[in-house]
């Protein structure tokens, strides 16, 4: 993985708050969405999506909005059977939702909104305005929940080594 894609994933998980989350033991890889009682909560156990055995999707906020975001980048349960046959992670090493997993479904997410390009060549403005409609906390993403602006995911991307031009 060139560091411009790497970069991208890491403002991500910056922005969905899961690699600064004070309960994850994995950079964010191991992160439940947070619930309207605000307590942070992780899994362990990386074979599946932690709510694909039934379990019951967490209340969010004080309007009953319910959520099943799980892992580095939140993905949502209705996606996970799509994407780890079409991706083939059933039997993935480190598990079908493990974090090598999980950075090659956002990967194939980021692929499907065309921004790879774009995050190949540094035009992260552009691959950030495509990708809106994927994460809660992006810009323009119209969730009704927090966003950040362009200017915080540009300084989250820049930390994490990504550059302005073609990556390397």
């Amino acid at each position: 993985m060139n560091r411009n894609r790497k970069a991208f994933l890491d403002m991500i998980a910056w922005s969905e708050g899961t690699s600064t989350s004070p309960a994850t033991k994995c950079d964010g890889y191991d992160v439940i969405v947070t619930g309207a009682d605000k307590i942070p909560e992780v899994f362990t156990d990386f074979r599946t999506h932690p709510f694909a055995m039934g379990r019951k999707s967490k209340v969010i906020n004080s309007k009953g909005l319910t959520s099943n975001a799980a892992g580095r980048y939140q993905f949502m349960l209705r996606d996970y059977a799509h994407y780890t046959k079409l991706l083939k992670l059933e039997s993935f090493r480190g598990g079908a939702f493990g974090p090598e997993a999980q950075d090659i479904r956002a990967l194939q997410l980021i692929r499907e909104c065309k921004a790879l390009p774009d995050i190949d060549e540094g035009r992260i403005e552009s691959a950030i305005r495509k990708v809106a409609r994927i994460w809660a906390s992006f810009p323009g993403a119209n969730y009704n929940q927090h966003e950040n602006a362009v200017s915080k995911l540009l300084d989250a991307y820049t930390r994490s080594g990504g550059t302005f031009g073609k990556a390397e």
